[in-house]
C-alpha cells in the first residue's frame, strides 16, 4: 500500500537548521509531484515547498521562502525539506503530500504521511 513516512522532527532553538525527510513506497514516486504542508494547533494547513517530478523546479510559501530548500531523490524514492534559520512561527507538524499538479493547493496532493513535528523555541 502507499506509504510516505516522515521523519527529522524535533526539539530546536531559534536559528537552528533542520532536515526533514520522507520515505516513499507503494506507488511510482518518480510520476508524482511531491510537497511539503505544515499544520499548526488551531490553524490551517499551509503550503510550504512543492518540487516537480524530475527535481529540476520548487516552489515555496511565502512564509518560508528564502529558508527552505525542498529536493527529492529518485533513486531512494525519497523527499527531503531543508529548513534553515527557524523561527518559533515554523512549530507544526510537518506533512509530505504527493499529487499530480505542481499547485501550492492541498486538494492537487492524493497522497498524505501521518507528519512529523517541528517544535521551535526561543
Amino acid at each position: 500500500q502507499v506509504q510516505l513516512v516522515e521523519s527529522g522532527g524535533g526539539l530546536v532553538q531559534a536559528g537552528d537548521s533542520l532536515t526533514l525527510s520522507c520515505a516513499a513506497s507503494g506507488f511510482i514516486f518518480k510520476n508524482y509531484v511531491m510537497a511539503w504542508f505544515r499544520q499548526a494547533p488551531g490553524k490551517e494547513r499551509e503550503f510550504v515547498a512543492a518540487v516537480t517530478w524530475t527535481g529540476a523546479t520548487t516552489r515555496s510559501g511565502d512564509s518560508v521562502r528564502g529558508r527552505v530548500t525542498i529536493s527529492r531523490d529518485n533513486g531512494k524514492d525519497t523527499l527531503y525539506l531543508q529548513m534553515n534559520n527557524l523561527v518559533l512561527e515554523d512549530t507544526a507538524q510537518y506533512y509530505c503530500a504527493a499529487g499530480d499538479s505542481f499547485r501550492a493547493s492541498d486538494t492537487a496532493y492524493t497522497y498524505w504521511g501521518q507528519g512529523t513535528q517541528v517544535t521551535v523555541s526561543s
